[in-house]
């Protein structure tokens, strides 16, 4: 008996010791990397431009390096948005031909995608289909209604579902399904994102 107290109690104090940890360290790595950008942005970007303007100004002027890092960030994305994303994809075809950048580039930019441009917003809602085989579902995302012809050979309207991968929900397929195929869960797009990100590990709370 007092074997498997004991080992309810460290078995207590590990999950207690992980939920802070996992707590702890999104927060720690968030706090270091905008760290790391500030001290770029003010630290070297405007310790270059202090000096131009102590040499022939006279002055400096504090925290001017993160003022213009958002000048040139809002100027980026105003030229990137007038060009309809054409300079976007030029800049991006571009660093696919470099063998090493491609393969940092990318991840980075899914990464980056997830967290700042969420796709439960493009996404209706979560549901299981049957698939890949019977008796085997697949969690996926509602997108739009199929408009082509194909569900005139069907005689019924087919919808196109996102199924994602783990633990990346950015990548994934697209089915065309059956409306009568589909189970509807009662999950919202953010709780099921959570779980294809976590493999499973979190499930959505009971409502």
């Amino acid at each position: 008996m007092v074997t498997i107290k004991g080992t309810d109690f460290f078995a207590t104090l590990k999950r207690i010791f992980v939920t802070g940890l996992a707590a702890i360290v999104p927060l720690g790595i968030t706090i270091y990397v905008i760290g790391g950008l500030f001290y770029f942005a003010d630290g070297i970007l405007g310790r270059l431009i202090n000096k131009f303007l102590y040499r022939y100004l006279g002055y400096t002027v504090p925290g001017l390096g993160i003022v213009i890092a958002v000048l040139i960030i809002f100027l980026a994305g105003m030229l990137i948005r007038l060009s309809r994303m054409r300079l976007f994809r030029w800049i991006e075809r571009m660093f696919f031909r470099i063998p090493l950048v491609n393969k940092i580039y990318f991840p980075v930019k899914q990464i980056f995608d997830f967290l700042f441009f969420s796709p439960q917003y493009a996404f209706k809602s979560a549901v299981l289909l049957e698939y890949p085989r019977k008796g085997v579902y697949t969690l996926g995302f509602i997108t739009n209604e199929n408009s082509f012809n194909l569900k005139k050979a069907e005689g019924q309207n087919l919808q196109n579902v996102f199924i994602p991968s783990s633990p990346s929900p950015l990548t994934g397929f697209i089915v065309m399904a059956k409306k009568g195929d589909l189970i509807h869960l009662d999950l919202g797009v953010d709780e099921a994102i959570k779980l294809i990100v976590s493999g499973g590990l979190l499930m959505p709370l009971e409502k």
